[in-house]
């Protein structure tokens, strides 16, 4: 393993765990923030799905009503017109 591949390595974890882009480019010492976005976020694919999806979180959906747990639509008793 070279030294080169542990500085990768590095960067790489830094920024899965969160640390943002612009640390990443003071700590390895790279002269522009577009080349540590150019080499990192290629290397980790949840990064586009992340901010495909970022979009989306912003418009409010409508839920569906949910029944609590246990209980049916069915009616537990059933009158006595119904029964005869």
């Amino acid at each position: 393993m070279r030294l080169h591949d542990l500085r990768h390595c590095a960067a790489t974890l830094s920024l899965a765990a969160g640390v943002h882009m612009k640390a990443i480019q003071t700590m390895l010492g790279h002269s522009s923030y577009q080349l540590t976005a150019d080499t990192y976020t290629s290397v980790l694919p949840q990064f586009e799905k992340a901010q495909a999806e970022a979009p989306v979180q912003l418009v409010p959906r409508k839920t569906k009503a949910r029944q609590p747990s246990g209980e049916t639509s069915v009616p537990k008793k059933i009158s006595d017109e119904a029964a005869a």
